[in-house]
């Protein structure tokens, strides 16, 4: 498969982070690459700490005129998670434009280069991607997550069906965690654990490299970014520009 270089940022760099009503979501399940499950571990950690991650939202298709209708992308089994504990909004980044490529990419990405899906659940989405002719970019990636968990399942030996259910755990791990999050065991506990501070920590840093990182695409785009998405950059930039300063003095005492 022949890359294509990009010349601009994807839309989903620049999605803007806020509260989005519950009762605004879709029920629309075209990104959902799992059942949901049991989440109240899940809700169980977003009551204590929060949630430390977003769901990915985009307007629903053919919705017509009227007050916003989102779209899930990504976080099917935190909005779950949400709706368990009764509460009417979910944390979200919203994102206006985000075409079906860029969307797939976005759901993609955890399932398929962090801790990979089970392998039924990987030939199941093989075989409805290529129904729908959707993202046909995935078919190499998903071949390459389908590899890793045949390694993983000959290194178990005669314990393949733990490796399974280990394989579908860590999956599960990174969905809880949002695309773009470190694989399973990168800081050392699952969001149905207590988090240490050294694991919150850790987590947070890996949260701002990949900001950064969206970041400096944005910064190659930034001319083609819409105003409003560019003020609302620079308005969280700024707040962790002031924060610097107390960072630095806490960390030094």
């Amino acid at each position: 498969m022949e890359l294509v270089p990009r010349t601009t940022a994807p839309l989903h760099a620049t999605g803007a982070v806020e509260f989005v009503l519950l009762a605004a979501v879709s029920a629309d399940a075209t990104f959902r690459l799992r059942e949901a499950g049991d989440v109240a571990a899940l809700a169980g950690s977003i009551a204590r700490l929060g949630q430390l991650s977003p769901v990915e939202l985009r307007p629903l298709p053919g919705a017509g005129d009227g007050p916003v209708r989102w779209q899930v992308v990504a976080g099917f089994r935190r909005l779950a998670a949400v709706r368990l504990l009764g509460r009417g909004r979910v944390l979200a980044r919203v994102h206006g434009r985000l075409d079906e490529d860029d969307a797939w990419s976005l759901a993609l990405t955890g399932a398929l280069l962090g801790e990979p899906l089970p392998v039924a659940a990987l030939e199941a989405l093989r075989q409805r991607l290529s129904q729908g002719r959707a993202a046909p970019w995935a078919e190499e990636l998903i071949d390459a997550a389908l590899a890793r968990a045949a390694q993983d399942l000959a290194a178990a030996g005669d314990d393949g069906g733990a490796a399974e259910d280990a394989a579908s755990s860590a999956a599960e791990q990174v969905d809880e965690a949002g695309p773009g999050a470190p694989p399973a065991g990168a800081t050392g506990a699952a969001d149905d654990e207590e988090v240490t501070l050294e694991e919150l920590a850790a987590g947070l840093a890996t949260r701002l490299a990949q900001v950064n990182l969206d970041l400096s695409l944005a910064v190659d785009a930034w001319d083609e970014l819409p105003g409003d998405a560019r003020r609302m950059i620079l308005e969280q930039a700024r707040y962790l520009a002031e924060l610097h300063p107390y960072l630095s003095r806490g960390a030094a005492r």
